[in-house]
């Protein structure tokens, strides 16, 4: 089981100059395999709600969407903007280091649901990160962050170089768990390792209710 506080040295990198410079340079590419990218999408046509406001966190010029699916708006976070300009879903974005600031640029409850995808073992404040996606979505909306074994290894945080599959789902639970906003946390595997391609994992939890009074 993993137990939080957890120390700062499982946050380092290996690479700490500042992200800026590092996601400086448009990557119009895609991290995971067709078919871990037909799993994230069908992850969000069976959770995000729709018509409703979407929040995609540390975005790129492709969201993996349902292209079928409407939505109220898709705002999307990222650190490249040509990348989010590029992104046909996204109705707005907004530029923004969650390393430097992990408190999002947005109103409470302005969001039915949220996402992040293959990007969680970058965030060096993940705790603090979810708890204010807990601010923004509303009560019972769905939180789905999903994630391979592929990463930029220098920007990856040191405890997610420990663990494999089934631990980084445990350690992406603790975060909701830890972050307290957070109900009905539980881990997918909608792609299981093996041959044939990338794995694909998920966590997924939905919105803590306001507590009465």
């Amino acid at each position: 089981m993993i137990t939080h506080p957890l120390p700062p040295q499982a946050f380092a990198r290996m690479d700490e100059s500042p992200d800026e410079e590092f996601y400086e340079e448009p990557r119009l590419v895609t991290h995971i395999d067709d078919r871990a990218i037909a799993a994230v999408t069908q992850l969000y046509r069976e959770t995000l709600p729709a018509g409703g406001a979407i929040l995609d966190l540390m975005s790129s010029w492709i969201s993996h969407l349902p292209s079928e699916l409407t939505f109220g708006k898709v705002v999307g976070l990222g650190m490249n903007e040509r990348e989010l300009q590029a992104n046909p879903r996204l109705t707005a974005y907004t530029v923004h280091n969650l390393n430097h600031q992990p408190t999002l640029p947005y109103a409470d409850g302005e969001f039915d649901a949220a996402c992040i995808c293959v990007s969680v073992d970058y965030l060096v404040k993940p705790v603090q990160v979810i708890r204010d996606i807990g601010r923004v979505v509303t009560p019972g909306g769905p939180l789905v962050i999903t994630f391979s074994n592929r990463c930029f290894p220098t920007k990856a945080v040191a405890i997610w170089h420990h663990l494999t599959g089934e631990g980084q789902q445990q350690l992406v639970e603790s975060y909701l768990t830890e972050a307290g906003n957070w109900q009905h946390v539980r881990s997918a595997t909608p792609i299981p390792e093996g041959p044939g391609g990338d794995p694909l994992y998920a966590v997924l939890g939905n919105r803590a209710s306001e507590p009465a009074g």
